[in-house]
């Protein structure tokens, strides 16, 4: 399941890599006309606050997909090395009682131009689930991507057109060790010059392998619309709204997680520089799964290099 699952992961990687090597061929085409500037290099720390209801498995619509520190996966390996499973008349509940987790994400990001950007790093957490302690804040994951403008508008009729995509896998250690694919196709339509206000329409696909021959987690589906404005004093506001298509999780042939298609709202409130570049963003997330799950995320990325 896992190599299968990192199949398609490697094509991913490979178009990443073309893609980068197209746009860079693309700047060096500019060179003659101006010079090009270093890249953007920081860590985008993202520090997260997030909610589960009793009973589910969040997968998630951000850049990373499954929530790695999702206290579920935990129970879940438990189960699963039950050496009677086959034989028990009903499974006991795999997340009896709702829980909260409190991540940080730590991708040490590099802006190679105004089109591409490449990330990598890790995610920590700790978690408490009802009538029970927090756990320890450690490491759970580590995660690397790219994120590429494949067309831009350009004050064209043809909207701008991003791809990113996420290799998330596991920390050493972790009870039931996982590796997701994450990936995210959005339409970006201008509505003027300086493209400060406009309208989104996206999707995201998440496939995530599990090493355990007896655990099957099914894809996960995002379809999505929204829009932006920008103020002039460089505050950003982004709204998104759409549809979450899970297919469920399997423990051998029986149902653990039942799959659902819920709504979910995402909004973002961001502040720019004058290059549009983020210097502080909040973004709520507001996801049926199918009962409400709620994350808080901030971002307040640390320059090493900014331009």
């Amino acid at each position: 399941m896992a190599r299968a699952m990192l199949r398609p992961a490697r094509r991913v990687a490979f178009a990443g890599v073309v893609l980068i090597y197209s746009s860079c061929l693309a700047l060096g085409k500019d060179a003659d006309e101006k010079t090009a500037s270093a890249p953007n290099i920081y860590l985008d720390l993202r520090t997260n606050y997030a909610t589960f209801p009793a009973g589910s498995l969040s997968v998630g619509f951000g850049s990373f997909g499954l929530f790695a520190g999702h206290p579920a996966l935990s129970r879940l390996a438990s189960l699963s090395n039950l050496s009677n499973i086959a034989t028990l008349p009903a499974l006991p509940a795999v997340s009896p009682s709702s829980s909260r987790t409190v991540g940080l994400d730590v991708p040490l990001t590099i802006d190679l131009n105004d089109q591409v950007s490449v990330y990598g790093g890790f995610s920590a957490s700790a978690s408490r689930s009802d009538g029970s302690d927090w756990s320890a804040f450690t490491i759970n994951s580590w995660n690397v991507g790219f994120q590429d403008d494949v067309y831009q508008q350009n004050g064209g009729s043809i909207p701008t057109i991003t791809l990113q995509s996420t290799v998330t896998r596991s920390a050493p250690g972790v009870s039931l060790p996982t590796t997701s694919l994450n990936t995210i196709l959005e339409f970006d339509y201008a509505l003027n010059a300086d493209e400060t206000r406009g309208l989104l329409a996206g999707g995201q696909y998440t496939a995530v392998a599990v090493e355990s021959p007896r655990v099957t987690i099914n894809p996960n589906f995002v379809g999505y619309v929204g829009g932006y404005y920008q103020w002039d004093n460089n505050w950003k506001f982004t709204g998104r709204v759409g549809v979450q298509s899970f297919g469920g999780g399997q423990l051998l042939n029986r149902t653990v997680f039942e799959p659902f298609t819920q709504p979910l709202v995402r909004l973002d409130l961001d502040r720019m520089d004058d290059d549009d570049n983020r210097l502080f963003g909040v973004t709520a997330l507001i996801s049926w799964v199918p009962k409400p799950s709620y994350q808080l995320t901030v971002r307040t990325p640390l320059y090493l290099v900014k331009n």
